[in-house]
């Protein structure tokens, strides 16, 4: 009788000798090939190198969890802190918040009052879904678990820098008007800046709220991080504009000449003319021959009247004129 080894010798045996078999599955012939490839990402794993942290791969994609390698979302996360500016996209806008994925672990929060310098925000005004924003860290996690951000003070660190800058070299800055406040003007240039009423223009503005909405530009004239103070001066921007503009009718003008203006303001001791760019002074004494007890009594802004030039001061640009000649 010839010995036959393991299962097929005992199932053909059987068949020999005319036993009569359950029905089963056949078989299959060992596949050694198959036991290699299934062996080998198992062998990968158990001899990847791991790290303090559990990690099965050198840069931390994946960690073993119970026994089980599973993907390691932490080494995904770039490591900020409180107070860093970090960049996501805006996933979720709600009437009182947006959510913006930083890439964290969670969405990150920004309250509606963190998004802009604005004293009432819509938030859907400030943002657009899918926007990139950058947003400044409040705290990692606060009593509710939330990430908290602030898109504002972001902008703020930015433009501060910007507003800095501009005022040591001079150059102008652009904001848009956001608010007419009592004396002037509030400009939004990531920071609130003021603008004097007396320094909108060349010539004193009689209604402010024409501006509102606009965008100006105006010169940095004062600045305190301390107290988060910058004054502007836009009046500083038309001047510079306009100096040549005045230069050129300083040369031109000579005393005794007679000249057309537009009555520009009116104040206790005179009133002031524009002559196509510069103003020159009436004083209150040389309007009339007769007792003037304030300029108003025979003037109004906006008067197109003859004047005569009576003197100039061409290293102050001051020029005195007279109505009563």
């Amino acid at each position: 009788t010839k010995v036959m080894e393991g299962p097929r010798a005992a199932v053909n045996d059987a068949r020999a000798s005319g036993m009569r078999l359950p029905h089963c599955a056949a078989v299959p012939e060992t596949d050694t090939t198959a036991e290699t490839d299934q062996a080998a990402p198992q062998e990968a794993a158990e001899q990847a190198p791991t790290t303090g942290n559990g990690a099965a791969t050198s840069d931390n994609l994946l960690i073993e969890v119970d026994g089980k390698l599973v993907p390691n979302y932490d080494a995904t996360i770039h490591p900020f802190s409180e107070g860093d500016v970090v960049s996501g996209k805006v996933v979720r806008i709600d009437q009182d918040e947006v959510l913006v994925d930083i890439g964290y672990k969670s969405e990150g929060v920004i309250p509606s009052n963190e998004l802009s310098i604005r004293k009432t925000v819509k938030p859907s005004e400030e943002v657009e879904l899918g926007e990139e924003v950058d947003a400044l860290v409040l705290t990692k996690e606060d009593q509710d678990g939330r990430l908290v951000l602030s898109k504002k003070r972001a902008r703020f660190e930015k433009a501060w820098r910007k507003i800095e800058h501009a005022a040591e070299s001079g150059e102008p800055v652009e904001g848009t008007v956001i608010e007419v406040v009592k004396g002037g003007l509030i400009i939004d240039l990531g920071v609130r800046g003021f603008l004097p009423a007396s320094l909108v223009d060349i010539r004193r503005v009689q209604n402010l709220d024409e501006f509102l909405g606009t965008k100006i530009e105006c010169k940095v004239i004062e600045l305190n991080r301390s107290r988060n103070n910058v004054v502007l001066s836009r009046r500083a921007v038309l001047e510079e504009e306009r100096k040549e503009v005045r230069q050129q009718i300083l040369d031109r003008l000579q005393p005794g000449m007679v000249v057309e203006g537009a009555i520009s303001n009116i104040v206790d001791f005179g009133a002031f003319v524009d002559l196509d760019g510069i103003d020159g002074l009436i004083h209150i004494s040389e309007l009339s021959w007769s007792h003037v007890n304030h300029p108003s009594e025979i003037l109004s802004i906006g008067d197109v009247v003859p004047v005569k030039v009576l003197d100039i001061d061409r290293d102050r640009q001051r020029i005195s004129l007279g109505l009563k000649q």
